[in-house]
Protein backbone atom coordinates (compact mmCIF):
# COMPACT_ATOMS: atom_id res chain seq x y z
CA UNK A 1 0.00 0.00 0.00
CA UNK A 2 1.27 3.45 -0.89
CA UNK A 3 2.21 5.94 1.79
CA UNK A 4 1.95 9.68 2.10
CA UNK A 5 4.52 12.09 3.51
CA UNK A 6 3.37 15.63 4.27
CA UNK A 7 6.14 18.24 4.55
CA UNK A 8 5.21 21.22 6.71
CA UNK A 9 7.24 24.41 6.98
CA UNK A 10 6.47 26.73 9.89
CA UNK A 11 7.78 29.91 11.46
CA UNK A 12 9.62 27.87 14.11
CA UNK A 13 10.71 24.63 12.49
CA UNK A 14 9.73 21.88 10.06
CA UNK A 15 7.47 18.88 10.65
CA UNK A 16 7.05 15.67 8.66
CA UNK A 17 3.74 13.80 8.85
CA UNK A 18 3.44 10.26 7.49
CA UNK A 19 0.54 7.85 7.01
CA UNK A 20 -0.38 4.80 4.99
CA UNK A 21 -2.81 4.88 2.09
CA UNK A 22 -5.84 5.02 4.37
CA UNK A 23 -4.60 8.35 5.75
CA UNK A 24 -6.41 7.93 9.04
CA UNK A 25 -3.44 7.57 11.43
CA UNK A 26 -0.50 9.94 11.29
CA UNK A 27 3.00 9.92 12.73
CA UNK A 28 4.58 13.30 13.45
CA UNK A 29 8.33 13.93 13.21
CA UNK A 30 9.74 17.24 14.36
CA UNK A 31 10.39 19.95 14.93
CA UNK A 32 13.35 19.79 12.60
CA UNK A 33 15.49 22.96 12.83
CA UNK A 34 13.51 24.09 15.85
CA UNK A 35 13.32 27.85 16.19
CA UNK A 36 14.23 28.53 12.55
CA UNK A 37 11.84 29.87 9.96
CA UNK A 38 11.36 26.99 7.50
CA UNK A 39 9.78 28.78 4.59
CA UNK A 40 9.39 25.89 2.16
CA UNK A 41 10.08 22.15 1.94
CA UNK A 42 9.70 20.19 -1.29
CA UNK A 43 10.38 16.57 -2.17
CA UNK A 44 11.97 15.42 -5.42
CA UNK A 45 9.64 13.66 -7.89
CA UNK A 46 12.70 11.75 -9.11
CA UNK A 47 13.73 10.35 -5.70
CA UNK A 48 11.24 9.78 -2.86
CA UNK A 49 14.01 10.10 -0.29
CA UNK A 50 15.29 13.51 -1.45
CA UNK A 51 13.86 16.62 0.23
CA UNK A 52 15.00 20.24 -0.04
CA UNK A 53 14.24 22.85 2.61
CA UNK A 54 14.58 26.63 2.87
CA UNK A 55 15.89 27.56 6.33
CA UNK A 56 16.28 31.24 7.18
CA UNK A 57 16.43 33.91 9.84
CA UNK A 58 17.07 37.63 9.88
CA UNK A 59 20.22 37.06 11.94
CA UNK A 60 21.86 33.96 10.47
CA UNK A 61 20.76 34.43 6.85
CA UNK A 62 19.69 31.74 4.40
CA UNK A 63 20.63 28.05 4.38
CA UNK A 64 19.39 25.36 2.01
CA UNK A 65 19.05 22.01 3.73
CA UNK A 66 18.95 18.67 1.94
CA UNK A 67 17.85 15.24 3.11
CA UNK A 68 18.58 12.02 1.23
CA UNK A 69 16.69 9.72 3.59
CA UNK A 70 13.19 11.16 3.73
CA UNK A 71 13.92 13.73 6.41
CA UNK A 72 15.64 11.51 8.97
CA UNK A 73 18.94 13.37 8.61
CA UNK A 74 19.88 16.67 6.98
CA UNK A 75 22.91 18.44 5.59
CA UNK A 76 23.61 21.92 4.23
CA UNK A 77 25.41 21.11 0.95
CA UNK A 78 26.46 24.71 0.36
CA UNK A 79 27.79 25.07 3.89
CA UNK A 80 26.48 26.94 6.87
CA UNK A 81 26.69 30.70 7.04
CA UNK A 82 28.86 32.37 9.65
CA UNK A 83 26.77 35.04 11.39
CA UNK A 84 28.47 38.39 11.15
CA UNK A 85 26.40 41.20 12.69
CA UNK A 86 25.62 43.90 10.18
CA UNK A 87 27.56 42.27 7.38
CA UNK A 88 27.01 42.33 3.66
CA UNK A 89 29.15 40.78 0.90
CA UNK A 90 31.13 42.82 -1.60
CA UNK A 91 33.13 41.69 -4.60
CA UNK A 92 36.86 42.40 -4.68
CA UNK A 93 38.81 40.69 -7.46
CA UNK A 94 36.04 38.07 -7.76
CA UNK A 95 36.33 37.20 -4.08
CA UNK A 96 33.76 37.87 -1.43
CA UNK A 97 34.54 39.89 1.65
CA UNK A 98 32.24 41.19 4.34
CA UNK A 99 31.57 44.80 5.19
CA UNK A 100 31.22 44.80 8.97
CA UNK A 101 30.71 48.54 9.26
CA UNK A 102 27.72 49.67 11.35
CA UNK A 103 25.92 50.89 8.25
CA UNK A 104 26.27 47.52 6.52
CA UNK A 105 23.12 45.61 5.66
CA UNK A 106 22.17 42.24 7.20
CA UNK A 107 24.22 39.24 6.15
CA UNK A 108 23.51 38.05 2.62
CA UNK A 109 24.41 34.54 1.45
CA UNK A 110 27.41 34.88 -0.86
CA UNK A 111 26.60 31.82 -2.95
CA UNK A 112 23.50 33.60 -4.29
CA UNK A 113 25.16 36.91 -5.08
CA UNK A 114 27.27 37.83 -8.11
CA UNK A 115 27.85 41.54 -7.49
CA UNK A 116 25.97 42.63 -10.61
CA UNK A 117 22.59 44.06 -11.61
CA UNK A 118 22.23 46.48 -8.72
CA UNK A 119 20.18 47.40 -6.87
CA UNK A 120 19.28 43.91 -5.71
CA UNK A 121 19.15 42.36 -2.26
CA UNK A 122 18.91 38.68 -1.44
CA UNK A 123 16.60 38.13 1.52
CA UNK A 124 14.99 34.69 1.40
CA UNK A 125 14.28 31.59 -0.66
CA UNK A 126 10.51 31.52 -0.97
CA UNK A 127 10.05 28.42 -3.08
CA UNK A 128 12.06 25.33 -4.03
CA UNK A 129 11.06 23.29 -7.09
CA UNK A 130 12.99 20.06 -7.78
CA UNK A 131 13.32 18.67 -11.29
CA UNK A 132 10.92 15.97 -12.46
CA UNK A 133 13.78 13.76 -13.63
CA UNK A 134 16.99 14.61 -11.75
CA UNK A 135 17.10 14.64 -7.91
CA UNK A 136 20.20 16.88 -7.96
CA UNK A 137 18.54 19.63 -10.00
CA UNK A 138 16.40 22.11 -8.11
CA UNK A 139 15.16 25.64 -8.77
CA UNK A 140 14.83 28.39 -6.17
CA UNK A 141 12.62 31.45 -6.32
CA UNK A 142 14.00 34.20 -4.11
CA UNK A 143 13.41 37.70 -2.78
CA UNK A 144 14.24 40.17 -4.32
CA UNK A 145 12.66 38.47 -7.32
CA UNK A 146 15.13 36.19 -9.12
CA UNK A 147 15.32 32.56 -10.19
CA UNK A 148 18.29 30.30 -9.41
CA UNK A 149 19.12 26.71 -10.32
CA UNK A 150 21.40 24.09 -8.79
CA UNK A 151 22.47 20.96 -10.65
CA UNK A 152 24.63 19.50 -7.89
CA UNK A 153 22.12 18.92 -5.13
CA UNK A 154 22.20 22.49 -3.74
CA UNK A 155 25.98 22.68 -3.34
CA UNK A 156 26.16 25.63 -5.72
CA UNK A 157 23.66 27.88 -7.47
CA UNK A 158 23.54 29.80 -10.72
CA UNK A 159 21.07 32.50 -11.54
CA UNK A 160 18.94 32.37 -14.69
CA UNK A 161 19.70 36.03 -15.40
CA UNK A 162 17.30 36.47 -18.31
CA UNK A 163 14.45 37.08 -15.89
CA UNK A 164 15.97 39.96 -13.95
CA UNK A 165 17.37 41.24 -17.22
CA UNK A 166 13.90 41.54 -18.71
CA UNK A 167 13.14 45.08 -19.82
CA UNK A 168 10.18 45.40 -17.48
CA UNK A 169 12.35 44.85 -14.38
CA UNK A 170 12.42 48.52 -13.31
CA UNK A 171 8.61 48.46 -13.12
CA UNK A 172 8.45 45.58 -10.64
CA UNK A 173 7.27 46.54 -7.17
CA UNK A 174 7.17 44.58 -3.91
CA UNK A 175 3.89 43.28 -2.59
CA UNK A 176 3.02 43.46 1.10
CA UNK A 177 5.26 40.46 1.78
CA UNK A 178 8.17 41.70 -0.33
CA UNK A 179 9.18 41.36 -3.96
CA UNK A 180 9.17 37.59 -3.92
CA UNK A 181 9.38 35.00 -6.65
CA UNK A 182 7.04 32.54 -4.97
CA UNK A 183 5.80 30.22 -7.71
CA UNK A 184 7.90 27.97 -9.95
CA UNK A 185 6.16 25.47 -12.24
CA UNK A 186 8.16 23.08 -14.43
CA UNK A 187 6.44 21.69 -17.51
CA UNK A 188 6.85 17.91 -17.29
CA UNK A 189 6.30 17.54 -21.04
CA UNK A 190 8.66 20.32 -22.09
CA UNK A 191 11.75 20.73 -19.87
CA UNK A 192 12.55 24.10 -21.47
CA UNK A 193 9.27 25.63 -20.37
CA UNK A 194 9.02 27.19 -16.90
CA UNK A 195 6.33 29.38 -15.38
CA UNK A 196 7.06 31.73 -12.50
CA UNK A 197 5.08 34.35 -10.57
CA UNK A 198 6.29 37.42 -8.71
CA UNK A 199 4.54 39.63 -6.18
CA UNK A 200 3.96 42.30 -7.39
CA UNK A 201 5.08 41.99 -10.98
CA UNK A 202 2.92 39.19 -12.37
CA UNK A 203 3.44 35.89 -14.15
CA UNK A 204 6.20 35.09 -16.67
CA UNK A 205 7.02 32.16 -18.96
CA UNK A 206 10.18 30.93 -20.61
CA UNK A 207 10.17 28.50 -23.53
CA UNK A 208 13.96 28.20 -23.83
CA UNK A 209 15.10 27.10 -20.40
CA UNK A 210 15.32 30.55 -18.87
CA UNK A 211 17.33 32.45 -21.49
CA UNK A 212 14.43 34.79 -22.27
CA UNK A 213 11.13 35.44 -20.54
CA UNK A 214 7.72 36.68 -21.58
CA UNK A 215 5.24 38.45 -19.27
CA UNK A 216 1.95 36.53 -19.36
CA UNK A 217 -0.53 38.90 -17.75
CA UNK A 218 -2.95 39.83 -20.52
CA UNK A 219 -6.46 39.83 -19.11
CA UNK A 220 -5.42 40.63 -15.55
CA UNK A 221 -7.01 43.73 -14.07
CA UNK A 222 -5.63 45.41 -10.95
CA UNK A 223 -7.28 48.50 -9.51
CA UNK A 224 -4.32 49.53 -7.37
CA UNK A 225 -1.86 50.32 -10.19
CA UNK A 226 -1.95 53.38 -12.50
CA UNK A 227 -2.50 51.31 -15.65
CA UNK A 228 -4.96 48.70 -14.48
CA UNK A 229 -4.24 46.37 -17.42
CA UNK A 230 -0.48 46.95 -17.60
CA UNK A 231 1.96 44.36 -18.96
CA UNK A 232 3.48 43.97 -15.49
CA UNK A 233 2.71 45.16 -11.97
CA UNK A 234 -0.02 42.70 -10.98
CA UNK A 235 0.07 41.07 -7.57
CA UNK A 236 -0.20 37.37 -8.37
CA UNK A 237 -0.53 35.23 -5.23
CA UNK A 238 -0.21 31.73 -6.68
CA UNK A 239 -0.45 29.77 -9.93
CA UNK A 240 -1.34 26.09 -10.34
CA UNK A 241 -1.22 23.63 -13.22
CA UNK A 242 -2.19 20.01 -13.76
CA UNK A 243 0.84 18.18 -15.24
CA UNK A 244 -1.24 16.54 -17.95
CA UNK A 245 -2.36 19.93 -19.31
CA UNK A 246 0.61 22.30 -19.21
CA UNK A 247 -1.21 24.94 -21.27
CA UNK A 248 -4.02 25.31 -18.72
CA UNK A 249 -3.19 27.49 -15.71
CA UNK A 250 -5.20 28.63 -12.71
CA UNK A 251 -4.32 31.73 -10.74
CA UNK A 252 -5.28 33.26 -7.40
CA UNK A 253 -4.33 36.91 -7.54
CA UNK A 254 -4.82 39.91 -5.28
CA UNK A 255 -8.57 39.84 -5.95
CA UNK A 256 -9.81 37.54 -8.74
CA UNK A 257 -9.46 33.85 -9.51
CA UNK A 258 -8.26 33.49 -13.10
CA UNK A 259 -7.84 30.83 -15.78
CA UNK A 260 -5.72 30.58 -18.92
CA UNK A 261 -6.11 27.96 -21.64
CA UNK A 262 -3.17 29.13 -23.76
CA UNK A 263 -0.11 28.86 -21.48
CA UNK A 264 -0.79 32.23 -19.87
CA UNK A 265 -1.04 34.32 -23.03
CA UNK A 266 -4.59 35.29 -22.08
CA UNK A 267 -6.52 35.11 -18.81
CA UNK A 268 -10.21 35.19 -17.92
CA UNK A 269 -11.86 35.51 -14.53
CA UNK A 270 -13.52 32.40 -13.05
CA UNK A 271 -14.37 33.71 -9.56
CA UNK A 272 -18.05 32.96 -10.17
CA UNK A 273 -20.10 32.52 -6.99
CA UNK A 274 -17.23 32.63 -4.49
CA UNK A 275 -18.08 34.65 -1.35
CA UNK A 276 -14.92 36.69 -1.99
CA UNK A 277 -12.32 36.37 -4.72
CA UNK A 278 -9.41 37.35 -2.48
CA UNK A 279 -7.10 34.60 -1.25
CA UNK A 280 -3.60 33.22 -1.46
CA UNK A 281 -3.73 29.54 -2.37
CA UNK A 282 -5.00 27.57 -5.37
CA UNK A 283 -4.46 23.93 -6.34
CA UNK A 284 -5.66 21.28 -8.80
CA UNK A 285 -7.00 17.76 -8.15
CA UNK A 286 -4.42 15.08 -9.03
CA UNK A 287 -6.70 13.15 -11.41
CA UNK A 288 -9.36 15.68 -12.42
CA UNK A 289 -7.76 18.60 -14.27
CA UNK A 290 -10.98 20.63 -14.13
CA UNK A 291 -11.30 20.32 -10.34
CA UNK A 292 -9.65 23.19 -8.49
CA UNK A 293 -9.54 24.38 -4.88
CA UNK A 294 -9.24 27.80 -3.25
CA UNK A 295 -9.58 29.17 0.29
CA UNK A 296 -11.25 32.61 0.19
CA UNK A 297 -10.12 35.26 2.67
CA UNK A 298 -12.31 38.23 3.57
CA UNK A 299 -10.16 41.00 2.08
CA UNK A 300 -6.67 42.35 1.52
CA UNK A 301 -6.77 44.00 4.94
CA UNK A 302 -8.68 41.28 6.82
CA UNK A 303 -6.76 38.06 6.28
CA UNK A 304 -9.25 35.59 7.71
CA UNK A 305 -12.22 33.59 6.40
CA UNK A 306 -15.48 35.44 5.74
CA UNK A 307 -17.84 35.30 8.73
CA UNK A 308 -15.15 33.45 10.70
CA UNK A 309 -16.04 30.23 8.84
CA UNK A 310 -13.15 28.21 7.43
CA UNK A 311 -14.33 26.97 4.04
CA UNK A 312 -12.44 25.40 1.18
CA UNK A 313 -14.19 25.99 -2.14
CA UNK A 314 -14.10 23.44 -4.93
CA UNK A 315 -14.99 23.84 -8.58
CA UNK A 316 -15.43 20.74 -10.69
CA UNK A 317 -15.88 22.82 -13.84
CA UNK A 318 -12.57 24.67 -13.92
CA UNK A 319 -14.04 27.73 -12.27
CA UNK A 320 -17.18 29.91 -12.12
CA UNK A 321 -19.27 27.27 -10.28
CA UNK A 322 -18.03 26.73 -6.72
CA UNK A 323 -19.18 24.66 -3.75
CA UNK A 324 -18.24 25.18 -0.11
CA UNK A 325 -16.50 22.25 1.61
CA UNK A 326 -17.04 22.55 5.36
CA UNK A 327 -17.37 19.08 6.93
CA UNK A 328 -14.84 18.87 9.75
CA UNK A 329 -13.74 22.53 9.46
CA UNK A 330 -14.54 25.15 12.13
CA UNK A 331 -17.60 27.18 11.20
CA UNK A 332 -17.49 29.84 13.88
CA UNK A 333 -14.87 32.12 15.44
CA UNK A 334 -12.11 31.01 13.05
CA UNK A 335 -9.70 33.79 12.09
CA UNK A 336 -6.74 31.98 10.55
CA UNK A 337 -5.15 32.49 7.15
CA UNK A 338 -3.93 29.97 4.57
CA UNK A 339 -0.76 31.17 2.86
CA UNK A 340 0.16 30.77 -0.80
CA UNK A 341 2.24 27.57 -0.50
CA UNK A 342 0.16 25.99 2.25
CA UNK A 343 -2.01 23.62 0.17
CA UNK A 344 -1.04 20.43 -1.66
CA UNK A 345 -2.54 17.25 -3.12
CA UNK A 346 -1.40 13.63 -3.14
CA UNK A 347 -1.69 11.29 -6.12
CA UNK A 348 -3.41 8.30 -4.52
CA UNK A 349 -6.41 6.82 -6.30
CA UNK A 350 -8.77 8.84 -4.16
CA UNK A 351 -6.98 12.17 -4.19
CA UNK A 352 -6.09 13.64 -0.81
CA UNK A 353 -6.08 17.41 -0.20
CA UNK A 354 -4.02 19.06 2.56
CA UNK A 355 -3.67 22.59 3.85
CA UNK A 356 -2.13 24.37 6.83
CA UNK A 357 -3.14 27.54 8.66
CA UNK A 358 -1.47 30.40 10.45
CA UNK A 359 -3.11 29.01 13.58
CA UNK A 360 -0.89 25.91 13.39
CA UNK A 361 -3.44 23.37 12.16
CA UNK A 362 -2.86 21.02 9.24
CA UNK A 363 -6.07 19.62 7.76
CA UNK A 364 -6.33 16.56 5.50
CA UNK A 365 -9.13 15.28 3.33
CA UNK A 366 -8.75 11.70 2.04
CA UNK A 367 -11.85 12.12 -0.15
CA UNK A 368 -10.98 15.08 -2.38
CA UNK A 369 -12.39 17.64 0.01
CA UNK A 370 -15.71 16.09 1.02
CA UNK A 371 -14.58 15.82 4.66
CA UNK A 372 -11.66 17.18 6.68
CA UNK A 373 -9.68 16.15 9.75
CA UNK A 374 -7.02 18.13 11.61
CA UNK A 375 -4.07 15.72 11.48
CA UNK A 376 -1.97 17.97 13.72
CA UNK A 377 -2.75 21.05 15.82
CA UNK A 378 -0.93 23.78 17.70
CA UNK A 379 2.11 24.02 15.46
CA UNK A 380 3.75 27.38 14.86
CA UNK A 381 2.16 29.32 12.00
CA UNK A 382 2.23 27.12 8.88
CA UNK A 383 4.07 28.65 5.92
CA UNK A 384 4.02 25.76 3.47
CA UNK A 385 2.54 22.31 2.94
CA UNK A 386 3.83 19.86 0.33
CA UNK A 387 3.08 16.16 -0.20
CA UNK A 388 5.06 13.16 -1.38
CA UNK A 389 3.21 10.03 -2.46
CA UNK A 390 5.50 7.12 -1.62
CA UNK A 391 5.56 3.55 -2.99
Amino acid sequence: MSKVRVLVGTRKGAFILTADGKRDKWEVSGPHFAGWEMYHLKGSPADPNRIYASQTSGWFGQVIQRSSDGGKTWEAPGGDITPVPGAMPKVESNKFVYDTSPEGKPLTTHQWYDGTQHPWEFKRVWHLEPSHTDPDTVYAGVEDAALFRSTDGAKSWQELPGLRGHGTGPKWQPGAGGMCLHTVILDKKDPKRIYIAISAAGAFRTDNGGKTWKPINRGLHSQYIPDQTAEVGHCVHHVAMHPSRPNVLFMQKHWDVMRSDDAGDNWSEVSGNLPTDFGFVIDVHAHEPETIYVVPIKSDSEHYPPEGKLRVYRSRTGGNEWEALTKGLPQSNCYVNVLRDAMAVDSLDKCGIYFGTTGGQVYASPDAGDSWTPIVRDLPAVLSVEVQTLP
